[in-house]
């Protein structure tokens, strides 16, 4: 399996520096500071790009579970809302709540969460962060 890089550059200080963040093969590239991180800032950050990866990552194990089920979904749409605390450890990702939708055809309200759930358990982005932090689910068949 090939090895997926990033990379990060940070000037100045922590609260009054800034950086840059790009993907190996440049399909994601952004602005980074503190007030993008810790407050309300322009720009992207660690966090948020955890929570692409997580959603991207769910999204892909829901499909596949879905399809291997029998039930190929039009589309599948997930959110993930990364929390970082400060807790005694310093600042922590505490929780990712995982939201999404599928529209799948054919399947009842059961089969789908029950999938939903295998896809959690099972997308290598959630075993990699679960240790750490709490993975909550809200998964919603569109009717």
């Amino acid at each position: 399996m090939p090895i997926r890089t990033a990379t990060a550059r940070w000037q100045g200080t922590l609260t009054e520096g800034s950086g840059t963040i790009a993907t190996g093969k440049g399909g994601l590239q952004g602005n980074y500071s503190f007030k993008s991180r810790f407050e309300e800032g322009e720009g992207t950050n660690p966090e948020e790009l955890i929570a692409a990866a997580h959603s991207g990552c769910f999204s892909m194990a829901f499909s596949k579970q879905l399809s291997d089920a029998g039930f190929p979904p039009n589309a599948v749409v997930t959110n993930a809302n990364v929390h970082l605390d400060k807790t005694d450890a310093g600042m922590t990702v505490t929780r990712i709540d995982l939201v999404t939708t599928g529209d799948v055809p054919g399947i009842d309200e059961a089969q789908f969460q029950k999938l939903a759930e295998a896809a959690k358990a099972g997308c290598p982005i959630s075993r990699l962060l679960s240790p750490g932090a709490e993975i909550t689910l809200d998964a919603t068949l569109q009717a």
